[in-house]
């Protein structure tokens, strides 16, 4: 694993992931700008390869692994859903065994991609410390190498590329939404729009009760151990705690605000996606759309062009929130 990220690490990953992930687009809607009162631009990861971002630091992680050691005996990693496909998918790319650990209760579309991607399932207890352990046990009984979801250097110059190419496409953002769960994503992003812009600015969007505010604007981690997940139907950002490689990175590149977003909210946020822009997004993409819509005001200035990561798109629509919790709007 690298020892630190910068520009040009994911200028190298963007290189490297090239042909096995998608350049994905980037959707304007005159609906939303109406209801946001600014122009929004909504990087479409719900349509990269494995129906989310992960894809970029999982194939770029799993990739520089085999290009280090050939004999690589494979990989393992701990995943709520999105990054084990993501691995599985990568280390299939690269022709290496995987195995991926997943807390019991995560979605079924989600486990059955994984299986679908050549990688060994393996289910745990719905904790941070479950995930953890299982995921070393593996690694120490077959010498697979652990691919973090998040603390991982190689990990996080992939999701950079996120911002590599929006600000390639939208350079004159103001400012850019992003969902977060243990850092990774935000920290790449935050990472190369800091070197690639000098205006754009990188806000976090959490699930309610992550508690990041306050933990950015001392610069510490206020969170009570042990690491727990969060009750929420967003299943891809239930961390609660960011990593100790991207705390300081978020820290250091995004700003202290940060835009907490309750459950409805996120429903709100993904019916106005289905129905206003036909995007199929999950409830961690939802945070984000309710935060561009609705929470922008409470910045000043308030930001005129805004980059929107609509973060990933695998939903169970046998299970869709706004039918399961009766939630109209």
């Amino acid at each position: 694993m690298s020892t630190s990220v910068g520009l040009a690490d994911v200028r190298a990953a963007y290189k490297r992931i090239q042909g096995y992930v998608h350049r994905t687009p980037v959707f304007t809607c005159h609906a939303m700008d109406a209801l946001a009162k600014r122009k929004l631009y909504f990087k479409a990861e719900n349509m990269q390869k494995t129906g989310s971002f992960k894809a970029r630091g999982a194939c770029n992680a799993v990739f520089l692994e085999k290009e280090r050691n050939p004999d690589c005996p494979g990989v393992v990693t701990h995943s709520s859903g999105n990054h084990g496909q993501a691995v599985a998918y990568a280390a299939k790319s690269a022709g290496l065994p995987c195995s991926v650990v997943v807390p019991r209760g995560t979605p079924k579309p989600k486990c059955n991609a994984i299986k679908e991607y050549g990688a060994d399932l393996v289910f745990c207890d719905p904790t941070f410390t479950s995930r953890k352990d299982k995921c070393s046990k593996i690694a120490f009984d077959t010498g697979r190498v652990i691919i973090h979801p998040f603390d991982n250097y190689d990990v996080i110059a992939g999701q950079g590329t996120i911002a590599w190419e929006l600000l390639e496409d939208v350079p004159d953002l103001d400012a850019i939404l992003v969902p977060i769960s243990g850092g990774g994503m935000t920290s790449g992003i935050a990472v190369a729009a800091r070197e690639m812009s000098s205006k754009c600015r990188v806000y976090p969007v959490e699930p309610f009760g992550k508690e990041l505010q306050p933990c950015l604007e001392s610069k510490e981690r206020l969170w009570r151990n042990p690491p727990k997940f969060i009750d929420t139907i967003a299943d891809a950002i239930r961390t609660q705690q960011l990593g100790f490689l991207t705390f300081p990175l978020v820290c250091e590149y995004a700003e202290s605000k940060v835009f907490s977003v309750t459950d409805d909210q996120m429903i709100e946020g993904m019916r106005l996606s289905f129905e206003r822009m036909k995007l199929v997004v999950e409830a961690a993409s939802g945070a984000a759309v309710y935060s561009a819509v609705h929470s922008l005001k409470e910045l000043d200035p308030s930001p005129t062009k805004v980059g929107v990561i609509l973060c990933g798109g695998n939903v169970d629509l046998d299970h869709l929130p706004w039918i399961s919790r009766k939630t109209s709007y």
